[in-house]
């Protein structure tokens, strides 16, 4: 009876209030009190399958609730890189970059002037 989807678990858990219900109704119409009805084997075994069954239940909203929160900070990264990337981009229209070799040129022509400059 493992399973790790919820909808099979509240019909296991309806199942067994179901069975609990008829044992306790058979057990009142013999006249049994309270107590006795209380201590009785069966009925015990029932009462501990549903608590077990509850904890199941339990632990799978949690996984739900963990996964739903996973997802929700997924897509706020997604969103949240999308907004940087487009801000790079509008930066990066507003001052053009020069590439690595502009750059070595641009310092090497620097340096000619400068040697012209001194000499002159």
């Amino acid at each position: 009876m493992a399973s790790k989807d919820k909808s099979a678990r509240d019909s296991q858990k309806t199942y067994w209030e179901g069975v609990l219900s008829r044992r306790l109704e058979v057990l009142s119409e013999s006249g049994l009190e309270r107590r006795e009805i209380a201590k009785d084997t069966s009925v015990r075994m029932i009462r501990a399958e549903i608590r077990k069954i509850g904890v199941r239940l339990a632990v799978i909203d949690k996984k739900q609730k963990k996964t739903e929160e996973m997802a929700k900070t997924k897509a706020e990264k997604v969103l949240a890189a999308t907004k940087a990337k487009v801000k790079k981009t509008k930066e990066e229209e507003e001052t053009p970059e020069e590439s690595k070799r502009q750059q070595k040129l641009k310092k090497k022509m620097e340096k000619k002037e400068e040697k012209k400059k001194v000499k002159e």
